[in-house]
């Protein structure tokens, strides 16, 4: 009789980041030069990401504007890939500018996002940069800058606060629309107004309507003050696919669950119910990593938020309101970019049994360098073994970080490795180049940040080099 298969969580891997894995020898080879860890950046996928985007928006809208958001990632490699593409940037601090003004964006491919202070404003106004801007207050200050400095500065106002959906920190909520459209009119000399903007965290489809049509309503009551806005901004938020089976996935919540419960091996550590609570002999709630689960791929949700028949406008589609207005629709895609585009590439130090029984396996970095701080990363990593294994078998071990805090465990769930992990082995976390690279990455006790290398498959094989000094050719 079989035993059974240890639960797992396999990881969606893109066919060319599989093929580098696969090659013999190509993750070691790509280490030489530096030790570990690591982070690998893959430009190609991430043009093929942005390629497929294009491809829905050119199908159903006609006038749009991708802005790479340069907060998802700091690889100079994706910024330059964006640049030779030909779409734009959206950026949200000085260095960011910055950074985008040195991979050659000109002004006008700029967007500048999220709260700006004093300073910031009065570096962006007579640029020639579009200024997203997130309040009142900041409204009327670039109106007073733009007069102080002679410029017409152009702008996109953010909206929010839009029904049945949560309370945002972000934008100008929509009751205060009198107010800002009192401020464009009287500053029309100087703010050259191109529309609304909007951004969600929630990937929840009817929350996206509710905001398009919003949003669309704004636009008829700026007509009607005489102003001609000619942008409508969905922003991003567009989500990732980390999981290759959802079947698998969902097997793994279930013993999660149970094994939470009491029932069969423990899976968690040090008591960690990642957001579950635990009543009455069951397990509630919504764990932390739920969005792990997502099947859905950006293009498809960016698709069908196009396709949306809209109430308000007698159920046209969104795609078809904006061309018959001659809105050009602007999308901030991160995540969704660079989906699948970066692994991040660790050592096994040493292991170690705990008073429990439990295994650890401590790594060469720190949980922070590759998982959100509020998140568990529902993916299994892969080992890489430093030499060939005379024994195999699923091994459940957590993965444990270097730095002296008992938080510092990169997995609280219990993960299965093909084989018992052995100090000089290799663990590769997939997917971290959406925020988990750059996002928190610890600099505590003085590690130095790992270093990015940027990969390319080429006819002869793959190129790896310094991520500073990857260009690409230029697209279309």
């Amino acid at each position: 009789m079989t035993a059974a298969a240890p639960p797992g969580l396999p990881a969606k891997i893109h066919p060319l980041v599989r093929a580098f894995l696969d090659a013999p020898g190509a993750v070691e080879d790509a280490l030489k030069g530096g030790s570990s860890p690591a982070h690998l950046v893959f430009p190609q996928v991430f043009a093929e990401n942005l390629e497929r985007l294009r491809t829905v928006l050119e199908a159903g809208v006609g006038r749009y504007r991708i802005c790479y958001a340069h907060k998802v990632n700091q690889s100079r490699a994706f910024v330059r890939t964006a640049e030779a593409a030909g779409v734009g940037i959206d950026v949200a601090s000085p260095e960011e500018l910055a950074s985008a003004g040195g991979a050659g964006f000109a002004p006008e491919r700029i967007e500048v996002t999220g709260p700006k202070g004093e300073g910031f404003l009065r570096e962006l106004v007579g640029t020639g940069v579009t200024i997203s801007v997130d309040n009142v207050w900041e409204l009327r200050r670039v109106g007073e800058l733009a007069a102080e400095f002679g410029v017409v500065t152009p702008v996109l106002v953010r909206l929010s606060g839009f029904p049945g959906t949560p309370v945002s920190r972000f934008g100008v909520p929509v009751r205060q629309l009198d107010e800002v459209l009192e401020v464009l009119v009287a500053d029309r000399a100087r703010i050259g107004f191109r529309g609304f903007a909007f951004h969600l965290d929630s990937g929840e489809p009817a929350e996206r309507v509710r905001a398009v049509e919003a949003c669309l309503a704004a636009t008829e009551r700026a007509y009607e003050h005489g102003l001609a806005p000619s942008v409508l901004n969905i922003g991003g938020g567009f989500r990732q696919v980390f999981t290759a089976d959802a079947d698998a996935f969902d097997h793994y919540v279930i013993a999660l669950r149970e094994a939470l419960l009491g029932r069969g091996e423990a899976m968690a550590w040090g008591g960690n119910t990642f957001g579950f609570h635990l009543d009455g002999g069951a397990v509630h709630g919504t764990p932390v990593f739920h969005k792990y689960a997502n099947t859905v791929p950006a293009d498809r949700m960016l698709a069908e938020l196009l396709a949306a028949g809209l109430e308000s406008q007698g159920g046209r589609e969104f795609g078809q309101v904006a061309a018959e207005n001659l809105l050009e629709v602007w999308l901030e895609p991160g995540k969704a970019l660079v989906d699948h585009a970066g692994i991040t590439v660790a050592r096994v130090e040493f292991l170690k049994e705990t008073a429990d029984g439990s295994l650890l396996a401590n790594l060469d970095l720190s949980r922070d360098t590759v998982t959100p701080a509020d998140q568990e990363v529902m993916v299994d990593p892969l080992l890489i073994p430093a030499r060939p294994r005379t024994e195999t078998g699923a091994t459940g071990v957590f993965l444990a970080g270097r730095l002296c805090l008992e938080r510092d465990l990169i997995t609280n769930h219990k993960v299965w490795l093909p084989a018992r992990p052995e100090p000089g082995d290799l663990i590769v976390f997939p997917n971290t180049a959406a925020y988990h690279m750059d996002l928190s990455a610890a600099t505590a006790s003085m590690h130095r940040l790992p270093p990015k290398l940027a990969v390319t498959r080429e006819r002869d094989g793959f190129r790896v080099c310094r991520d500073g000094d990857y260009q690409p050719e230029r697209g279309r």
